[in-house]
């Protein structure tokens, strides 16, 4: 009887230190794999994306994103522009849809205004085409928003008669999630305002 109870005490024994080994290998496999979850998001946050010529983005590990943050930010200035103020009939409500994603609700309100003062209206009344020649944006640093002033080169084109005109806008790139595919650079314009347009003597 003494001899089982000693067999039982020392099972007991056993089983207490497998288990004690299992909970601590179980707790040192969660930790690591925290840590790795931990540094692969952060490598994917830092390293995520780079941008071809034409603007698009590429996912790149080895591609820092902090360098590319500039590069971004014109971009998105380069395509906001083209789709605001590039209008044809054929794709002036596609165009006009995916250029809201890319502002707040400064960009939305100058919208609104244009479409109530009949803008838009009467482009497709006469059929009219406005046609984006260049655009030329400079960025001022900053820690978290980015000042940028944007010079558009367009063209109203009236039948026959072509008049070239020249906008000056302003306002502050914010960042905010990406969004695939409505806003893949994650900045969003903000306090958008048309400083001046004009109508130019010559063709450029």
């Amino acid at each position: 009887m003494k001899f089982s109870y000693q067999n039982i005490h020392s099972l007991f024994r056993m089983n207490r230190i497998i288990v004690i080994s299992v909970v601590v290998m179980a707790f040192a496999s969660s930790g690591v794999s925290a840590w790795m979850t931990y540094q692969i998001h952060h490598q994917a946050l830092s390293h995520a994306f780079a941008i071809d010529t034409s603007g698009a983005i590429l996912p790149l590990s080895w591609e820092e994103a902090s360098k590319q943050r500039e590069v971004e930010a014109l971009a998105h200035l380069q395509e906001f522009h083209r789709l605001f103020y590039g209008i044809e009939a054929a794709t002036i409500e596609e165009h006009l849809e995916r250029a809201l994603w890319w502002g707040d609700q400064s960009v939305t309100e100058l919208y609104k205004q244009k479409k109530s003062d009949g803008l838009y209206n009467r482009l497709l009344q006469y059929s009219l085409v406005q046609k984006v020649i260049s655009i030329e944006s400079h960025l001022q640093p900053g820690e978290e928003q980015l000042p940028f002033t944007t010079r558009v080169i367009f063209e109203l084109r009236r039948g026959g008669v072509t008049d070239t005109y020249e906008l000056i806008t302003t306002g502050v790139l914010l960042p905010v999630e990406r969004h695939f595919p409505h806003n893949p650079h994650g900045l969003l314009i903000s306090e958008f305002f048309e400083q001046t347009q004009k109508k130019q003597s010559d063709a450029l």
